[in-house]
């Protein structure tokens, strides 16, 4: 077997914990990936609302949800970093239940569309089912969602003015290519809002052993410093990465179940936030129109 067939297995291998773990919080949010009770990022389900308030959303946003559709997936809030307009195009990378895309949804309007896109055909179908509440109590009939890997977006070329993701590149085991496929689909001055996990430095070998870990948004997570050359490399312009240890922080001071194996996992006296932060990226696809730089802020 070639290296570069080693690497596709490796990368499929990745690809199916990580839908399977997924799967598991579809079928049963209060029954999560890693521990009972615990989603994939973390947070229990009784403390999705708490997580969410803290990560920015408002009490609007959170009672306008339908049921179910935040399973405390988040470590940000790329809506709101996106600062979202009446009438644009939003896709949403591995939509989970439909929680950022309902949100999106009531900001762009009636005017707007919201494409959410997942692997896991189960969180789809609960998202679909998600999509008739939210139907019904906005009136609204302005978001979809699409089977597909993040790394192969079912979207056609220049057709999105915004991405957002929520904690979910760090999954993927080809991050490169997710970013390739960002710039693709964005109209030429098309905007990108990510919030993820990301390393402050190397994490303890022990710790990447953790295959919870890997579908908590941990083991996948690479440097910031990487995130930005991939970006970069990607041809998207105007970079702007912005360091947010209170995720970390909150799911640390919670004892969250995740955190308390990492910290195991640590060398004495060492904390999560000493390795792991949440990492607001914000870009834009070249508008041959403007002239535009780069630059990344910690």
């Amino acid at each position: 077997m070639s290296n570069a067939d080693v690497r596709m297995a490796e990368s499929e291998q990745v690809r199916e914990r990580v839908r399977e773990g997924y799967a598991q919080v579809a079928r049963d949010t209060s029954s999560g990936c890693c521990n009972s009770g615990v989603s994939c990022c973390g947070s229990s389900p009784q403390d999705s609302d708490k997580l969410a308030s803290q990560l920015g959303y408002s009490a609007e946003d959170l009672q306008s949800l339908p049921e179910g559709a935040n399973m405390g997936l988040s470590c940000g809030n790329p809506a709101a970093l996106a600062a979202l307009r009446p009438g644009e195009v939003v896709l949403d990378l591995g939509s989970g239940g439909g929680f950022d895309v309902f949100v999106a949804g009531r900001k762009v309007g009636v005017g707007g569309r919201v494409i959410g896109v997942d692997m896991t055909a189960e969180m789809l179908a609960k998202a679909r089912r998600n999509q008739r509440a939210y139907e019904s109590r906005t009136g609204l009939n302005n978001v979809e969602f699409r089977l597909g890997e993040i790394e192969h977006l079912p979207v056609a070329d220049g057709s999105v003015d915004v991405i957002l993701s929520n904690c979910v590149i760090n999954l993927s085991p080809d991050k490169p290519q997710v970013w390739r496929e960002m710039a693709r689909v964005l109209k030429p001055g098309g905007r990108v809002a990510v919030s993820d996990i990301a390393l402050l430095k190397p994490l303890p070998p022990k710790v990447l052993e953790l295959v919870q870990a890997l579908v908590g948004c941990v083991a996948g997570a690479v440097l910031v410093e990487e995130t930005e050359r991939m970006v970069q490399e990607a041809g998207l312009v105007e970079i702007e990465c912005t360091r947010k240890p209170g995720y970390i922080e909150a799911m640390t001071d919670w004892q969250d179940p995740l955190y308390r194996q990492i910290i195991e996992h640590l060398p004495a006296g060492a904390k999560p936030v000493d390795y792991l932060t949440s990492l607001e990226v914000r870009a834009r696809k070249a508008d041959p129109a403007c002239c535009c730089g780069s630059g990344c802020e910690g």
